[in-house]
């Protein structure tokens, strides 16, 4: 589908040169490069639920291999992995929209963009490593316990 959306964006819009719209007053060729990126981002949304499920099933088994039974916040961990990266997209493909303002209101807004976007990148990865730090404290405190039973076992066979 992403190289379909591309070849229509790169074909199509050249085509349609300078025919104008009436009654709307815009390009057609500027019409269909907005319907494209709105069909664009159904399927990117569409792609990212997807991603969720499989993330959630790659997840149950990366846990369960480990040996931690808590099932919600390695999930957690995998889905704010997936938002930045669709936070990343989004910035991404917010930029050429904003590049076509005016100069003055084009700067501020780039410059808020990025920032907005970097705060939440933040946010999620101080998530994520709460998260894996958690698991891995969890996880350490079992092979602790284990290797301590192995021990006192020994002594008292001793």
């Amino acid at each position: 589908m992403a190289i379909i959306f591309f070849l229509i964006n790169t074909i199509v819009p050249p085509l349609m040169g300078d025919i104008a719209l009436p009654g709307i007053n815009i390009n057609a060729s500027t019409l269909v490069g907005a319907i494209t990126l709105i069909f664009t981002a159904i399927f990117l949304i569409r792609a990212l639920a997807d991603g969720l499920v499989l993330s959630d099933i790659l997840t149950d088994i990366f846990v369960k291999r480990l040996g931690i039974k808590e099932e919600r916040s390695p999930k957690r961990a995998a889905r704010d992995a997936i938002y930045i990266i669709v936070i990343l997209l989004v910035a991404t493909a917010l930029y050429p929209l904003i590049s076509t303002l005016e100069p003055n209101i084009k700067d501020p807004l780039t410059i808020a963009t990025t920032y907005v976007a970097l705060g939440m990148i933040l946010v999620l990865f101080y998530d994520i490593g709460r998260i894996l730090y958690r698991i891995v404290e969890r996880k350490a405190e079992s092979v602790a316990d284990s290797i301590a039973k192995m021990t006192d076992k020994r002594k008292n066979g001793e």
